[in-house]
């Protein structure tokens, strides 16, 4: 993420929020998250599997919030790809809903 947000715990506050709400056993904000303490506040969540209907229906809730959020996110921070795959699943899911960045010509924004 290019943008500066890794710095901020905004979108991990928003991602652990989003999961304790489709039934997450447990959420987290913490630090780290594989690349390294001070380098990214990160939200992680647990969900206990117990083979129930109930279980099924939050782990797909959850896992749809939770990939889509972090895709949108890095969307937003120009990746091209997370871009491709975000509009690939508005395409096909279409509850979802995500505002798209609006891209600057980098010549335009240089001239200023």
């Amino acid at each position: 993420i290019y943008d500066g947000s890794r710095f901020t715990a905004d979108m991990a506050v928003h991602n652990v929020i989003g999961d304790s709400f489709r039934g997450a056993t447990w959420v987290s904000i913490h630090n780290g998250g594989g690349v390294g303490w001070g380098e990214v506040i990160n939200g992680g969540f647990g969900l206990v599997l117990d083979g129930s209907l109930e279980a099924e229906r939050k782990l797909q809730s959850m896992l749809f919030f939770d990939v889509n959020n972090g895709i949108a996110r890095r969307s937003w921070a120009r990746n091209p790809e997370a871009r491709f795959a975000i509009e690939r699943e508005l395409a096909r899911s279409p509850g979802l809903q995500v505002t798209l960045p609006n891209l600057v010509d980098e010549d335009l924004l240089n001239a200023l």
